[in-house]
């Protein structure tokens, strides 16, 4: 049951983390639109990027490439994920 327990941790923090990447870009995006220049502005929208790949895997008969993995984290990314997590653990 423990080990249940643990899973269901990981794919509820897997979940949250996806979809608050999501809703952070969303809200990057409309910062970016609406959002007067104003250093505000600047601050929510400066982001730092970190980027892994590409990945090659070559097998006799199959190959396969994967990537880059591009990750781009922000203020407005943070609150994204703190959103999702907050009504995650309200909800579940």
């Amino acid at each position: 049951m423990l080990l249940d327990s643990g899973r269901h941790n990981l794919t509820r923090l897997m979940w949250t983390l996806v979809i608050g990447l999501f809703l952070g870009g969303l809200f990057t995006k409309l910062s970016e639109l609406f959002l007067p220049e104003s250093a505000a502005r600047d601050f929510l929208v400066t982001s730092v990027a970190a980027s892994l790949g590409p990945l090659s895997i070559d097998l006799v008969a199959v190959a396969i490439t994967v990537g880059p993995l591009n990750l781009t984290l922000n203020v407005l990314t943070l609150a994204g994920i703190l959103v999702v997590a907050l009504v995650a653990r309200s909800w579940i």
